[in-house]
């Protein structure tokens, strides 16, 4: 059995499964949300003097990709009473800080890749010292941004974004969890609690993050947003279950990166503990429980409930 991420409860098969019988029509709503998204990124960052960092720093910002964080950040809000308003400063934030971990994980030092969201890596394009300020650059964007461009948001509710932005990408979260990670690579054992700690520090804590921080940019009650957590560690490690999947299972095409890499690497995955099927179903009963933290909500939580399902769906 795997631990919940920061509880002390054990995934639960016999929950039972949440469902509401309305049609939600995810992939119109991800259109939707992900045009929102790219068109404030895109007038985010203007290319000024010293032209190159700006122009690196866009490059991987605007490459693509699901926009999937930003987007939760948005929903989230949404659920809780907000608007996309006062949500998207954050939700290009979050943004800015995972792009900033790709350029940076895709570096020789860590995780060597040449391609990322089917294009060259920042660091083949602009060199490795640029893509490594390309990063920092994004990283301190990213608070400034929330600082200054959040409105109609009361001023504690920021600071508790802020801090909690801190906290996912330090060595708390993110940091520390791709230094166990990078720890781990070629060891012939590694432990599943080591490989869980892995997991819901480099990729789980930036997706609860944007759960979270959408949440408490609505003023959500203290119940509400640790219910919301709790959905968010169920989908932060269903979604890395899935990505260790999908590194065995498809192609660099469908990836937009090189598959394989972490077997090439002797990474410490899922599927190397427990094999591919196990994997799967670990992966769909973290996203029934997901769902079943936000029974409360009602209708209001459909498009969580519908990102929940495309995190096992999803071929990339």
């Amino acid at each position: 059995m795997v631990l919940m991420p920061k509880t002390g409860h054990q995934i639960n098969p016999m929950l039972p499964q949440f469902q509401i019988d309305t049609t939600f029509d995810l992939s119109t709503y991800l259109a939707e949300r992900k045009a929102l998204v790219e068109k404030a990124l895109d007038s985010s960052i203007s290319v000024v003097y010293p032209e190159k960092i700006y122009e690196a720093m866009r490059y991987s910002l605007l490459a693509g990709g699901k926009r999937l964080r930003p987007i939760l950040c948005l929903a989230t809000c949404e659920l809780a009473g907000g608007n996309i308003e006062m949500a998207m400063p954050t939700a290009c934030a979050l943004e800015m800080i995972h792009t900033m971990s790709l350029i940076h994980d895709d570096l020789p030092a860590m995780d060597n890749d040449d391609y990322r969201r089917g294009k060259l890596t920042n660091h083949k394009v602009y060199g490795e010292d640029i893509a490594i300020l390309a990063g920092d650059g994004l990283l301190s964007y990213a608070f400034e941004f929330v600082a200054t461009q959040t409105k109609d948001v009361l001023p504690q509710q920021v600071l508790q974004v802020i801090a909690r932005l801190g906290k996912a990408v330090g060595a708390a979260g993110l940091v520390g969890g791709q230094v166990v990670d990078l720890a781990s690579e070629g060891l012939s054992q590694v432990s599943e609690k080591t490989l869980h700690f892995i997991h819901t520090h480099k990729t789980g804590a930036l997706l609860e993050a944007c759960v979270v921080c959408g949440a408490l940019l609505a003023s959500a009650s203290q119940t509400n947003v640790q219910k919301l957590s709790r959905y968010a560690q169920n989908i932060g490690l269903a979604f890395q279950i899935v990505d260790d999947i999908l590194d065995i299972t498809a192609t660099t095409e469908e990836l937009g990166k090189t598959a394989g890499k972490d077997l090439d690497a002797q990474k410490a995955t899922y599927p190397a503990i427990w094999g591919l099927e196990k994997s799967r179903c670990q992966a769909q009963i973290l996203v029934q429980n997901a769902k079943a933290e936000l029974e409360i909500f009602g209708e209001k939580a459909l498009p969580l409930i519908a990102l929940a399902d495309f995190i096992i769906s999803r071929s990339n």
